[in-house]
């Protein structure tokens, strides 16, 4: 009877932190990103609104969460949350050479200072440039090969759902930085 009970209190735990963001939050470990937004006054030929300019952020800062999950647990179908279009096939392709490779990745967002740069007119894509700083751990069967701290910038082109901002397309600047330190 005891172990029952203990196995719905569990159970309760794991729905209240499905279930309640804030629970989630404190929940999550890793520290949360810094996160810098600038947004120029006139930048396309429709007006920005509050609302949607805070829904691509959450997104894009979304669609990282879900690009780290998915290389980690080497899962293309984790991809489906965040992504679309090219985006999502480039980062699925990545993932099928690290099966391959019996390689894992593993992200710690550190910062995002996103511009905001182009909204179609007809409001079906934004563009953001976004200065990226991260640290990139890799996996070979479980063991820890390696850790680059990268800074980077890319380019990226949000889509909206019925739901949310997907992420279209992210490409990385050809200037990327940082350093690797390899594991004994």
């Amino acid at each position: 009877m005891r172990m029952r009970s203990e196995t719905i209190a569990q159970f309760a735990i794991v729905v209240c932190m499905l279930l309640c963001p804030a629970a989630n939050t404190l929940a999550d470990s890793a520290p949360q990103p810094l996160v810098r937004v600038d947004v120029p006054p006139s930048f396309g030929p429709r007006p920005l609104e509050d609302q949607t300019r805070d829904a691509v952020v959450r997104d894009y800062l979304t669609c990282w969460k879900t690009m780290s999950q998915a290389l980690e647990e080497n899962n293309p179908s984790v991809l489906d949350a965040a992504f679309t279009g090219i985006a999502k096939e480039k980062l699925a392709g990545v993932i099928g050479q690290q099966q391959k490779a019996n390689l894992t990745t593993s992200y710690r967002d550190r910062s995002h200072h996103l511009k905001f740069v182009f909204y179609s007119p007809e409001g079906l894509s934004i563009q953001v440039v976004d200065d990226a700083e991260y640290d990139v751990e890799v996996f070979d069967h479980g063991k820890a090969q390696a850790t680059q701290h990268v800074k980077a910038r890319y380019v990226a082109v949000l889509t909206p759902t019925e739901v949310s901002w997907k992420v279209r397309m992210l490409q990385a600047d050809a200037d990327v930085e940082g350093n690797v330190t390899a594991k004994k």
